[in-house]
């Protein structure tokens, strides 16, 4: 006889995996930036706009084409892609940050939800938050900079495989920071430096061959080199490595913050 016989009445059997439950997180954490999107989205696109016009102001005309590619055409997808991976990263860490130090974690954690499922309704709407930030800051620029995309796959890959690995490095800092010191100084002193190190306002191939060497060990510089090559045809590395490096290193994230959410470390008293 089936056990669901036995299940009280009003009771749900949810099955191997709780689509309901994993979809009401997924739309709880879109919707709480959603409530902020002045903060959340536009002062993102903002900021990154500001980027693109003092960089094309002041050297614009000074600095020659990149790998034949117009200095504002060369930077605008680097400067797309570094929003990306800020506001990816930004999301899930500070969503569970937020909710440790309020106390409402449990909120989380009580309903029948597996580390998997957790993981993925976090994730995905890092990775929301991060295509959404993205495209409107696209829009933002398209008076102003006039390109095209020249590989569509490349696009939607490195855009969600980026934001992708980006929330997922998000929730390990959050559960890792016990404050929001911690949770800073991962930004300050590994996103940024990471980002800015990766080739998003230069082409690498202008490095010293030591510096050069660096950079192939930077996964950030494959997100944006491969973000770039979507849009311009062109790229400083190979494409094939940095499809292999994101692959990679989602799956490793990915095992990652899965064992720590079923741990449960630093979530559960």
């Amino acid at each position: 006889m089936s056990t669901e016989n036995f299940l009280p009445e009003g009771s749900r059997h949810f099955g191997s995996f709780n689509w309901l439950g994993m979809w009401t997180l997924y739309l709880k954490e879109v919707r709480r930036f959603i409530k902020v999107i002045t903060q959340t989205v536009l002062a993102p696109v903002i900021t990154t706009l500001l980027f693109l016009a003092i960089f094309s102001l002041a050297l614009g005309r000074m600095r020659p084409d990149v790998n034949g590619i117009p200095f504002a055409e060369f930077l605008a997808p680097g400067l797309i892609m570094m929003t990306m991976l800020q506001n990816a990263f930004a999301n899930t860490s500070s969503s569970i940050m937020i909710s440790k130090i309020q106390g409402n974690i449990v909120d989380v954690l009580m309903p029948p939800l597996s580390a998997g499922e957790l993981n993925i309704g976090f994730a995905m709407a890092g990775v929301t938050r991060g295509v959404l930030v993205g495209f409107v800051t696209a829009l933002g620029m398209l008076p102003f900079v006039g390109f095209g995309i020249a590989h569509l796959w490349a696009v939607l890959f490195f855009s969600i495989g980026a934001s992708l690995m980006l929330a997922l490095l998000g929730m390990l800092a959050g559960v890792w920071s016990e404050k929001f010191d911690h949770l800073q100084a991962i930004t300050n002193f590994i996103i940024t430096p990471l980002t800015f190190l990766s080739g998003t306002f230069y082409s690498v191939k202008q490095l010293p061959e030591f510096a050069y060497i660096f950079t192939q060990f930077n996964p950030f510089f494959y997100l944006i080199d491969g973000f770039r090559y979507a849009f311009t045809g062109v790229a400083d590395g190979s494409i094939v490595t940095g499809v292999w490096v994101i692959i990679g290193c989602n799956v490793v994230l990915w095992i990652a913050s899965d064992f720590v959410l079923r741990r449960g470390y630093r979530l559960k008293a």
